[in-house]
């Protein structure tokens, strides 16, 4: 079942930390972010098919949707997002690339009709929905059988030497790199 109020808490906060998201991504994972989203685009270069669509869904400020749009410029690409603000950022940084689009939407209710892409992904956004499994299966529902679907995420690590640094990072580090004083209470919920 879908917990709204989240829903909610994660729309505000992407509406108003979009400005310096993609910055803030970059502090938070200490710039591996880049290296992780470019193997995932990687893959969905190297495994889609010719002249097929791919969905990135939450796909925020774009940046993987423009990745493989500029390397692959026979796809088409659908970026989904539902906050405005992140799209805004998306479509700013789209600068006439043909291939890519950008439209509003809820990742658990996709608006696409049943085996509408060759592949799907995720990147980082899952987290943010109210209802995991929902979304998988939405993604699921609008891929061909013969398809993909991809899902970069992290999580709490399984090393027990290792979670309560993890855990310390997320809870007292990456507030504050992520959202400065400004925005601080906004990177909160990512631990909480």
């Amino acid at each position: 079942m879908a917990d709204h109020s989240k829903e909610q808490h994660v729309y505000d906060v992407f509406q108003s930390i979009s400005d310096g998201y993609d910055h803030a991504n970059n502090r938070i994972s200490l710039g591996l972010q880049k290296g992780w989203k470019k193997m995932l685009t990687d893959k969905l270069i190297a495994n889609t098919p010719r002249g097929t669509n791919i969905l990135d869904v939450c796909c925020g400020t774009g940046d993987i949707a423009l990745r493989i749009a500029d390397e692959r410029h026979d796809l088409k690409v659908t970026g989904i997002d539902f906050s405005p603000a992140m799209l805004e950022v998306a479509e700013n940084k789209k600068r006439g690339r043909q291939n890519v689009r950008f439209r509003q939407g809820n990742a658990m209710k996709l608006p696409y009709r049943d085996n509408s892409f060759s592949a799907a992904c995720i990147s980082f956004g899952l987290r943010n929905t109210a209802d995991y499994k929902q979304v998988l299966c939405e993604m699921r529902r609008v891929v061909k059988a013969d398809g993909y679907i991809y899902c970069l995420d992290s999580f709490v690590p399984d090393n027990v030497l290792i979670q309560p640094f993890y855990k310390l990072y997320f809870r007292c580090i990456m507030p504050m790199l992520g959202g400065g004083r400004k925005y601080h209470q906004e990177y909160i919920w990512l631990y909480e």
